[in-house]
C-alpha cells in the first residue's frame, strides 16, 4: 500500500521515482546499474521498489543505453544539459514539471522498502526537497531524496549563478526537511568493486541470519 500523500492537512503533488543509472560507473568498472545484488540488475530492483510507492517510475539513461533497457521500464534519456546527478534530476524534471521526484542513485544495494516509506513518511512538501542525512557529517544525501518541483525549480536558478553544480551544495543552501535515518548502512554507496566485495559479503551474512 502506497503512502498517503496528505500531510498536515495538505494534498502533497505526485510523487514519481526515478532511478539514476545513466553513470559512467568508472571506478567500478563495469556499469553499476547492472550489478546483481537482489536477482535481478541493481537498477530494475530499486525501479520496482519505487513502483510499491511511487505513483510511476522512470529509469534515468544515456541514450546510448536505451537498447539494453528491458520492455516495460519506462525511461527518461539525459538531455546531457547539465553536469553530473543533476544531469538526470534535471531531465526529469523537464520531462514532467509539476510532480515530486524521489531520486535514488543506482548503487545503493541497501536500500528497502522500509527505507523508502521512512522518507516518504517524513516528506515535508513545503520545502525544497526532503532528504535523509549522512549519519557521518549530517550533511544531506541528494541521490537518497525527495525533490520537490519548486525545489528543481531553484536549483535551475542556482546552476546559472554557480560554477559547482553540486546537488548537496545546493541543498545545503536551501530549505529541506532533514532525515536521520534508523540504520545508517542503507546509505552505503558501491562505487569500486573493493565495495561490491563488501556487500555481497553482508548480504550473505543476513541470508544466514
Amino acid at each position: 500500500m502506497k503512502p498517503s500523500s496528505k500531510i498536515s492537512g495538505t494534498k502533497s503533488s505526485k510523487l514519481f521515482g526515478l532511478v539514476l543509472s545513466g553513470g559512467a560507473s568508472s571506478r567500478m568498472g563495469e556499469d553499476k546499474g547492472l550489478l546483481n545484488y537482489h536477482g535481478a540488475p541493481q537498477r530494475e530492483h530499486l525501479y520496482q521498489l519505487l513502483k510499491k510507492v511511487c505513483d510511476d517510475v522512470f529509469l534515468s539513461v544515456q541514450e546510448k543505453q536505451l537498447d539494453e533497457v528491458p520492455l516495460g521500464i519506462k525511461t527518461i534519456v539525459d538531455q546531457n544539459t547539465y553536469k553530473g546527478p543533476f544531469n538526470g534530476i534535471l531531465s526529469a524534471h523537464e520531462a514532467y514539471k509539476d510532480v515530486a521526484w524521489l531520486v535514488l542513485a543506482c548503487d545503493l544495494p541497501f536500500i528497502d522498502l522500509e527505507v523508502l516509506q521512512e522518507l516518504i513518511e517524513q516528506r515535508n512538501p513545503e520545502k525544497s526537497a526532503t532528504s535523509f542525512a549522512n549519519s557521518e557529517t549530517g550533511e544531506p544525501e541528494p541521490l537518497v531524496c525527495i525533490w520537490e518541483s519548486k525545489g528543481l525549480d531553484k536549483a535551475l536558478v542556482f546552476l546559472e549563478n554557480t560554477n559547482n553544480p553540486s546537488p548537496k551544495r545546493f541543498l545545503m543552501d536551501t530549505d529541506i526537511k532533514l532525515v536521520h535515518s534508523k540504520d545508517a548502512q542503507v546509505l552505503f554507496n558501491a562505487n569500486s568493486p573493493s565495495d561490491h566485495d563488501v556487500v555481497k559479503k553482508k548480504l550473505e551474512e543476513r541470508e544466514r541470519g
